[in-house]
């Protein structure tokens, strides 16, 4: 913890705060912290019980995804609160973890805003590289009646995996930019030169273009 807080800069504390992450540390540094630490479970629960955003992002670091059991994966994605906290536990430890479909099936009609946002993220991820098994056009049916509506977190996800559906699976492709259509989410989203909108109509139309042209 001493550590940590000699990597702290308030400079990137006052830009990561504009994006709701409380912590100052600039993250090659908190990396090369975790590659010298190496994995370590027990220093990792012990990291994330202090409830520091720095502390709980090297914690994820440096577990081992395999060793939370199915309950203590639960509890930890309603803690992380801090939305980097939130997004590399579900990409570095829950994703990995040989429970991520139990909770992927259990997250996405929590009450909880960033627990349902989990579970998308993890649909999303089964849509891109499992997609046996899944019910495509079942999912385009719940994002049709619950994305434009829904709180930020989840939109988001939810959002995402219809881009996902639309640009990995044709079959799926003018439905998914139909529903992108209709609903209009994202359609203003600020977007900077020489990035792609997130509205889902010309995330797909892009990314496809790119692939062809690969």
């Amino acid at each position: 913890m001493a550590e940590l807080a000699g990597l702290e800069d308030p400079r990137i504390r006052a830009v990561n705060e504009k994006h709701g992450d409380d912590h100052g540390v600039n993250l090659g540094r908190l990396r090369a912290l975790a590659k010298r630490l190496k994995t370590q479970q027990e220093l990792s629960r012990g990291l994330w019980e202090t409830q520091d955003t720095a502390a709980g992002l090297l914690a994820l670091l440096i577990c081992r995804p395999g060793a939370f059991e199915r309950d203590e994966l639960d509890a930890m994605v309603r803690e992380a609160r801090p939305p980097k906290v939130h997004d590399w536990l579900v990409n570095y430890v829950v994703k990995k973890s040989p429970h991520a479909e139990e909770l992927r099936l259990a997250w996405p009609a929590d009450p909880d805003p960033v627990v349902a946002s989990a579970g998308w993220a993890l649909t999303t991820e089964r849509v891109a590289r499992k997609p046996d098994g899944l019910d495509l056009a079942g999912l385009l049916d719940i994002i049709e009646a619950e994305m434009k509506n829904a709180p930020a977190r989840p939109q988001w996800a939810m959002n995402h995996c219809l881009a996902r559906i639309g640009i990995a699976h044709e079959e799926h492709r003018a439905r998914a930019i139909g529903i992108g259509e209709r609903l209009e989410v994202f359609k203003d989203y600020p977007t900077p030169p020489g990035c792609t909108s997130p509205y889902a109509p010309v995330w797909i139309t892009e990314m496809v273009r790119r692939q062809h042209d690969a």
